[in-house]
């Protein structure tokens, strides 16, 4: 499924897709959304699945 979330994130942001895919490798999580800042940081969004609840949005920030 990383590779799948990886390549959803391409067109939109082609410079975050590695910083994507090192957030969802490194969390474990779902991608949600992957967006470019204007300070040059890649701010990831991720859905990790809980025990049987909803799941929890983290949003981190990978320099670029």
């Amino acid at each position: 499924m990383d590779d799948i979330a990886a390549m959803a994130v391409a067109p939109v942001s082609g410079d975050c897709s590695a910083a994507a895919s090192q957030v969802v490798a490194e969390t474990g999580g779902d991608l949600l959304s992957v967006q470019l800042t204007s300070d040059g940081q890649c701010v990831v969004t991720v859905l990790i699945p809980g025990n049987g609840g909803r799941p929890k949005k983290v949003t981190m920030r990978v320099p670029m």
